[in-house]
């Protein structure tokens, strides 16, 4: 079961390009790989899906995981 309860954020480990698919990957415990293939695929088989401007939206709005804050 996913836990909606955590916020969606772009992964800085799991990442090709700016890490919005690793985030989704991260957030929804998937595989990375079959979600990237799955987007890949989805934006050359269908029209109506652009993916080159979802993924750029996305990238603006999704904020990127923060740094763990180190203990002084």
């Amino acid at each position: 079961m996913t836990d909606l309860s955590r916020p969606l954020r772009r992964s800085k480990t799991n990442r090709q390009i700016a890490g919005v698919v690793g985030g989704l990957a991260d957030y929804f415990r998937v595989d990375s790989t079959v979600l990237r293939v799955l987007y890949v695929v989805g934006s050359i088989v269908s029209a109506a899906f652009p993916g080159l401007l979802v993924y750029a939206l996305l990238w603006l709005l999704i904020p990127e995981v923060e740094d763990p804050v180190p203990d002084t």
